[in-house]
């Protein structure tokens, strides 16, 4: 004979090999996966080298000089700045490796059919790799 108030439990949710309390990290929402988070702060980071490398190119590259200035004889600086420039290398050099490592996080977490690869990031590497490359081979 049958119980009249036995009924089905709700059991989508469960795994049996999961511990008690642990949440599915494909069903977590994004923002509260603390992978996300960390490759989130690394992007914005590495887009904070990039303005302060733009910065620093301000001050190390040659200064313009006008006509106004040649016929006034007033002198401007017409080499890049030696420390100012090897800060910019440096600088540039840290935003490439934030975001190498920032796409090798991406990669390793992206697997769901709903994210997003993240333009942005590509467009920073080539920004840095070509960056780069042109103060190695002008200066």
């Amino acid at each position: 004979m049958t119980n009249k108030n036995w009924q089905k439990a709700d059991v989508s949710g469960i795994d049996l090999n999961s511990p008690d309390g642990f949440i599915e990290r494909r069903k977590q929402s994004r923002t509260k996966d603390w992978l996300y988070r960390v490759v989130v702060t690394l992007n914005l980071l590495a887009w904070a080298f990039l303005v302060s490398a733009l910065i620093l190119f301000h001050y190390a590259r040659p200064e313009f000089i006008t006509g106004v200035q040649n016929y006034w004889g007033i002198e401007g600086r017409n080499f890049w700045s030696e420390e100012h420039l090897a800060n910019l290398l440096r600088l540039l050099q840290v935003c490439l490796f934030t975001t190498i490592f920032t796409i090798a996080l991406r990669s390793r977490r992206n697997r769901r059919k709903s994210d997003r690869f993240g333009v942005n990031i590509i467009i920073l590497l080539v920004i840095s790799i070509v960056s780069l490359a042109t103060l190695y081979m002008t200066v």
